[in-house]
Order: C-alpha cells, then sequence, then structure tokens
C-alpha cells in the first residue's frame, strides 16, 4: 500500500492552515485549533492501530468515538494552540504515512473501526484497513479542511 493519496491529503489540510486566521465557529461546532487537536488525535489512533497491524496482529482496533472536546482543549492548551498543534500534525501525518508504506499486505487485515463525523461518516464494524486509510484520505480529512476553509478570516 502506498500512501500518496494520503499524503495529498495532508498537504491540503495543512496548506489551509498556514498562515490562516480563523473566526470563531458558529455555536456547537469546533474552532481550527479543536480541528487540528481532533486530526492529531485520530492519528495517534491510526498510527496505534498500524503498528499493530505491522508487528503482526491479525487484528486491530480503531475507535475514534472515544475522543471527546474536553481532551481536544487539553491538547490544544499542551501544544500552546494552532501553530504547536500545527507542528504536531505535520509530525504525525508524516509517521503514520511511513508506516501505511512500510503495510504491504498487512493492509487487507480487518480492524475492529469505530467512528463518528456528523452524518456523513459513520462507521461501526471491521473494515481491511486499507479501506479505513482510504476513506480517511478521501471523506474524513477533506470533510476538516472545508471545516477550515469556512473558519476562515478574509
Amino acid at each position: 500500500m502506498e500512501s500518496g493519496g494520503l499524503r495529498r491529503a495532508y498537504g491540503g489540510v495543512l496548506a489551509e492552515i498556514d498562515g490562516a486566521e480563523f473566526e470563531s465557529p458558529p455555536e456547537g461546532q469546533l474552532t481550527a485549533e479543536q480541528i487540528v487537536a481532533h486530526l492529531v488525535a485520530n492519528d495517534e489512533l491510526m498510527i496505534q492501530a498500524t503498528e499493530a497491524l505491522l508487528a503482526g496482529s491479525p487484528f486491530a482496533y480503531y475507535d475514534l468515538d472515544d475522543i471527546h472536546r474536553p481532551q481536544l482543549d487539553a491538547l490544544v492548551a499542551e501544544q500552546g494552540g494552532l501553530r504547536g498543534l500545527t507542528a504536531l500534525l505535520e509530525g504525525t501525518s508524516d509517521r503514520l504515512c511511513g508506516l501505511v508504506d512500510r503495510l504491504g499486505l498487512a493492509a487487507v487485515t480487518p480492524v475492529e473501526t469505530h467512528l463518528r463525523e456528523g452524518f456523513d461518516l459513520i462507521v461501526d464494524e471491521s473494515l481491511p484497513w486499507s479501506r479505513t486509510l482510504d476513506l480517511h484520505a478521501r471523506v474524513h480529512l477533506p470533510k476538516h479542511q472545508a471545516q477550515l476553509h469556512m473558519l476562515r478570516r478574509l
């Protein structure tokens, strides 16, 4: 498995953040900092699952539903805001892509996947890890890139 599509998707998100200033979101939605913290937390979970597969595990688990706003806010504070979070996202995304490049046949290993992103991305089943990575690149990352775009101060 190659990480090319995943790297391009991350590139789009990082380009959206680069040099931008962001407005406050509508009530109940995530701030730009929380979006980036969410992506960092997601990367960490995906890294864990990918490392398990590379270690030969016949099964792995990926549950994005366990990440909540207080955890995102703590990560924002820990990293000192958007600049620190962006640097962290650059590192986690690069690490994940590097692991994905090494997956080979392990990419088809089923991973118990639980994630919910609004009403447009709901997964609660075992999927080949390559399918989850594909959803991340084609749906999850572009969705958050669009959210960041909408929050950009013009």
